[in-house]
């Protein structure tokens, strides 16, 4: 279905609209070298959300795994859908982050009345959706969703860190630090490596 682009004004009230069950959507690991996009819908339960949600990116690593057991314990529903880096270099980012959406939205055990994504994309989907420019600073639900895909990707990559442990993806998680070009540079990629990335190392 189409999606409808939000005015800030209106994007501060999203969450708290009398539309239903409404899942926030967002996505992780669009920009890294290496690894998966992974992509969390999240309904939050009214009686229980947790303190301190945030866009992922404004919290500390301790603060993201807290806040992933509160959600995961008590929110209404959460899913979880990734696109492997294969997918990645067939469709390209974009659309490989669609595709992460389509697959967490389809996992969720209820049929939300409406989708609130990040960005100013929406993926194809049999539900309404709304698209909401900066939503993980401006939605709970949205940031939710972002809290639960980076955790999910982070560690994804933290468990691949040890087979490669010149790539330091225990800590950059495939993103394009020094350490992470250094070694591709000396190395070369690996089969965890985008290869239609290549131009950004």
């Amino acid at each position: 279905m189409p999606s409808k682009k939000s005015s800030r004004g209106e994007q501060a009230r999203l969450d708290w609209e009398p539309v239903g069950l409404k899942a926030g959507v967002d996505e992780a690991g669009r920009g890294p070298l290496a690894g998966p996009v992974v992509a969390a819908a999240v309904i939050l339960d009214r009686r229980r959300i947790p303190r301190g949600i945030d866009d992922s990116k404004k919290l500390s690593r301790e603060d993201r795994e807290a806040l992933y057991a509160k959600l995961t314990n008590g929110a209404h529903a959460v899913a979880v859908g990734a696109a492997s880096v294969n997918e990645i270099d067939i469709l390209n980012i974009l659309q490989a982050t669609m595709l992460a959406m389509r697959r967490a939205v389809a996992r969720l055990p209820v049929r939300p009345e409406l989708l609130l994504i990040d960005g100013d994309r929406a993926p194809i989907v049999d539900c309404p959706t709304r698209t909401v420019i900066g939503g993980d600073a401006l939605c709970l639900s949205i940031a939710a969703a972002s809290i639960i895909a980076k955790v999910v990707r982070d560690r994804a990559m933290q468990r691949l860190a040890p087979r490669y442990p010149q790539f330091g993806w225990h800590s950059n998680v495939g993103y394009a630090v020094d350490e992470h070009r250094a070694a591709l540079t000396a190395v070369g990629p690996t089969r965890h490596h985008r290869r239609s990335f290549r131009l950004a190392y």
